[in-house]
């Protein structure tokens, strides 16, 4: 009844009632539309028929040594992440804009609360939520070439929110023994007390001897996401102790994710890609830095610091110690 009087309500923007079509969509419940749009049909027909497959794989989890409770998503955690959304965010493939999310909390967070859960059972992603649409944003005032552009993936801003919940829970239950030295995504820490730890510890191996001296490497990635194996991540979560349901999850969220590139008013065909974790979606950075958990120093003079993709590998070494240690 609240999907109809919006229909028939005038003084509503095209892209209020779009985003109320595409939720009926989504939860399956019948439509009533009073139009519809061929050259959008058609557009999406010729999408479809040039997809293509990249890197496809079938990835099972290992099995986890000590294994955590699995995710059950409650009605109330929806309506909150529904109601923090950033209006101001520009909406993606699915034509779900983040006003209708926040204003109709109430209203959509049962419906998304099911969907949600169901999708966490089943270990299973809907197409609809991994599709994205690539805009490339320049590096450099005057770009020369394609990799001064820096590719922002544009999801569904209700993908967003999902993202965050399973962000939350994953970052809840990681154990203890996680790198001390990754300073993201970490309680009580950030980048300043990543900052703060290398210049203490400069600092203090300094002043231990009159020969000290220490060595730094910044360490910045190409593209680093796009590194990820979706196969040896789920292992490690695995070996990390996230239920088997939730790396199955995850490994689905990573695996045939379809996208297509938009430069100005021209769109490229679909491809679809099974590797790396997209630029713009909110788990990628924790994906990332579990990925990388296990880059650890071997040597008692050399630490390895992190922030997500950005590294320092420091070298605190004396008078008869040049370069480095061999193992690190």
């Amino acid at each position: 009844q609240l999907f109809q009087e919006m229909q028939q309500n005038d003084r509503l923007p095209a892209v209020v009632k779009n985003s109320w079509h595409q939720c009926c969509m989504l939860s399956d419940r019948p439509l009533q539309l009073s139009h519809t749009d061929d050259n959008a049909s058609s557009a999406n027909a010729n999408g479809a028929s040039a997809n293509g497959t990249i890197g496809a794989a079938n990835v099972a989890c290992a099995g986890p040594t000590i294994e955590q409770r699995p995710l059950i998503i409650t009605e109330s955690d929806v309506r909150r992440v529904f109601k923090r959304v950033n209006t101001r965010k520009a909406m993606g493939p699915d034509g779900i804009c983040g006003r209708v999310l926040k204003a109709c909390a109430d209203q959509l967070a049962p419906v998304f609360t099911d969907i949600f859960n169901l999708s966490l059972t089943l270990g299973i992603v809907p197409s609809s939520f991994k599709r994205s649409t690539i805009v490339p944003v320049p590096k450099k005032p005057r770009p020369s070439g394609l990799n001064d552009y820096r590719p922002v993936a544009l999801t569904s801003v209700v993908m967003k929110c999902f993202e965050k919940l399973v962000r939350d829970f994953i970052t809840s239950s990681l154990p203890a023994s996680m790198d001390p030295l990754q300073f993201v995504y970490r309680h009580n820490r950030s980048t300043d007390d990543a900052i703060a730890h290398l210049l203490h510890t400069t600092l203090t191996h300094l002043d231990e001897g009159r020969g000290n001296y220490v060595k730094m490497l910044f360490v910045k990635y190409s593209s680093a996401f796009n590194t990820i194996i979706p196969s040896l991540l789920t292992t490690k979560l695995g070996d990390l102790g996230l239920h088997t349901s939730l790396c199955d999850w995850i490994s689905t969220f990573l695996t045939d994710r379809p996208q297509s590139v938009w430069v100005g008013n021209c769109a490229s065909s679909t491809l679809t890609l099974s590797t790396g974790a997209p630029q713009g979606c909110v788990l990628s950075p924790l994906l990332y830095s579990l990925y990388t958990h296990d880059c650890t120093a071997t040597s008692s003079s050399t630490i390895i610091v992190k922030c997500a993709d950005d590294t320092v590998v420091m070298g605190h070494l004396g008078q008869r110690r040049e370069g480095l240690p061999g193992g690190d």
